[in-house]
């Protein structure tokens, strides 16, 4: 969705006629980078390097470390990397807030709730976990265009909920990718850094997301260092091998019983099943209560007994209508092996 925004910068126009040289936000958008040496919409010279004027942009845990990186990296008069950080997040029903705002308000960061992004100058946007689609106009007021930290090996994983995704479906290797921002679609634009981790085995989508935090923060501000040549360096995204993590609803939450293995279903719960205010896969009745470890372990296993050369992993359930004196029937989950 775009949304307008109230307060905005002076705008530049990008590009020009023939044998022009397009402006810095030009350069930015067209993943050019490169010391501009032009100057912005209010008549003050585009910095070719640091200390940089960053407004950030971020609403969760993930993106809260990356603007703990950038406050870090601010109050290091030494190396002079950030001179001016201000913080854009959504509203929030808590009292408290999203924990982007909660940290910012600690550090005395200034602090706007979209689509007020204050009117401040700055050199360059940063976005982390936002979950908005910035407008091409909101993009171009900065001159080196907007950054953001994205927690896949893209194309992999391209939307909002990629580290979930990443549990859900099994993957064993995933990263951080550090890219440009372009308008119209998520996650799109070129690649400035990317690195890859091994997933921990039974990782939950909380551990992981606390470990590609890390990562992707100290990938930020190694960006920032050398911003220009970062942006000359970008390449573009391969247009092989994308995949989409879309938001997580309750249906996701559901257990397909017979077409789910117990792997599968052991994946769901650590995906998602921590989660707050979801439900997911934590238990089912028979007889006493079973959780999604019990049916990983093969709780239910006489038929792996006969088995024994079947791993649980592979194991899927099945539903069984057994006859009652009562009317009606009885349904139990029982645990079969597939071969």
């Amino acid at each position: 969705m775009r949304a307008l925004v109230r307060r905005c910068w002076g705008r530049r126009p990008v590009g020009g006629g023939a044998g022009r040289t397009p402006g810095p936000q030009g350069r930015a958008l067209a993943g050019l980078g490169g010391p501009p040496g032009g100057k912005d919409g209010r008549g003050s010279r585009v910095r070719e390097k640091p200390p940089w004027r960053v407004l950030f942009f971020g609403t969760d845990r993930f993106s809260r470390e990356a603007l703990r990186a950038l406050h870090a990296a601010r109050e290091n008069k030494e190396e002079q990397l950030i001179e001016k950080l201000e913080v854009v997040t959504v509203p929030s029903p808590s009292p408290k807030g999203l924990p982007v705002k909660q940290y910012a308000v600690q550090a005395q960061l200034p602090v706007y709730e979209w689509p007020d992004v204050g009117s401040g100058e700055y050199d360059v946007g940063v976005v982390a976990s936002f979950g908005r689609l910035l407008s091409e106009a909101l993009i171009l007021k900065f001159p080196y265009g907007i950054l953001n930290v994205h927690p896949s090996c893209l194309p992999r994983w391209r939307g909002p909920a990629p580290i979930i995704h990443t549990v859900l479906h099994g993957d064993t290797i995933t990263g951080v990718t550090i890219m440009q921002i372009r308008p119209k679609r998520f996650d799109v634009g070129p690649i400035l850094k990317q690195e890859t981790i091994p997933v921990p085995p039974k990782s939950t989508a909380k551990e992981l997301e606390g470990v590609l935090s890390r990562l992707g923060a100290n990938m930020l501000i190694s960006v920032l260092k050398n911003l220009p040549e970062s942006l000359n360096n970008g390449r573009q995204q391969p247009t092989e091998g994308a995949t989409h993590a879309p938001k997580i609803s309750a249906r996701t939450s559901c257990i397909k019983w017979e077409e789910q293995t117990s792997e599968e279903i052991f994946r769901l719960h650590r995906a998602i099943g921590n989660i707050d205010g979801w439900i997911g896969v934590r238990s089912v009745m028979l007889k006493k209560t079973l959780t999604a470890t019990d049916f990983y372990n093969g709780y239910l296993h006489p038929w792996h007994q006969k088995n024994p050369q079947v791993h649980p992993s592979q194991c899927r359930f099945q539903t069984l209508r057994l006859p009652t004196k009562k009317q009606g029937e009885k349904i139990v989950a029982m645990q079969q092996c597939t071969k």
